[in-house]
């Protein structure tokens, strides 16, 4: 058979995740999983000049695929404006592939120019390392981004100072972080100023430690398994910033 069976192989296995996801109304992974294989498949159909029955299928798909990827597109837009949107993740207790980059990415753009999270246990020094992945991709993701404000618990010992030195490290990139805490915190969320609220149920926290520091999953999050939790996605135009309770 004339093309790219590789090409094709890889587009049905991301549209068949499409369509799962999709099913489960995880609109947004789901839009981002169309796009990918619509991608991939086009590339088969490229491959594919020689047998026009070929293309022809692949195109029949192809087009099928990006008519429901439109659909969700407007759906989501029009559930965003409407201020209506809800989306829910269930996050199973030892799964993998739950990186910040997997739950938050699709969110992250260029009109992200502040994020405001609050969690009442950035405390501790993995809890803080959490901390740091997570501004590790929103420098990488944001470009125009210009501050996280942080809100959480106190703790005695050295959260100052770690704290302190991811300040300090984020300035080099011209973004400032500003931390307030609160004895009474218990909400956790993440709000970014495009207008996407994500509230974990654990927080940033919901990573089983590492079985040691050379095994995998120790630097990779996708790799390492997690606790059982719920990811809440919403948008609003109008975000509620913390530093002005």
């Amino acid at each position: 058979m004339a093309g790219d069976p590789v090409a094709e192989k890889a587009a049905a296995s991301v549209l068949k995740r499409a369509v799962e996801l999709d099913t489960a109304r995880r609109f947004t992974e789901s839009l981002v999983c169309y796009q990918e294989g619509l991608q991939l498949l086009m590339e088969a159909l490229k491959a594919n000049g020689q047998d026009e029955n070929r293309r022809a299928e692949l195109r029949k798909r192809a087009e099928s695929y990006m008519s429901r990827a439109e659909f969700l597109k407007k759906h989501i837009e029009n559930e965003k404006e409407a201020g209506k949107y809800h989306e829910k993740i269930e996050i199973v207790a030892n799964s993998i592939g739950h990186s910040y980059q997997k739950v938050l990415g699709r969110f992250l753009d260029e009109y992200v120019t502040k994020v405001e999270i609050e969690d009442p246990y950035v405390r501790s020094t993995h809890q803080v390392y959490n901390l740091l992945r997570l501004s590790e991709l929103l420098v990488g993701s944001c470009r125009n981004l210009k501050s996280i404000f942080l809100l959480t618990g106190k703790e005695s010992g050295n959260q100052q100072d770690m704290l302190d030195e991811l300040k300090q490290s984020l300035a080099k990139h011209k973004v400032v972080l500003a931390v307030e805490y609160s004895s009474t915190l218990h909400d956790r969320e993440i709000r970014l100023d495009n207008g996407w609220i994500i509230k974990i149920g654990r927080g940033l926290d919901y990573f089983r430690p590492p079985e040691g520091k050379f095994s995998l999953g120790y630097c990779d999050y996708d790799l390492r398994p997690c606790h059982a939790t719920t990811v809440d996605i919403f948008h609003s135009s109008k975000v509620r910033s913390v530093s002005n309770k």
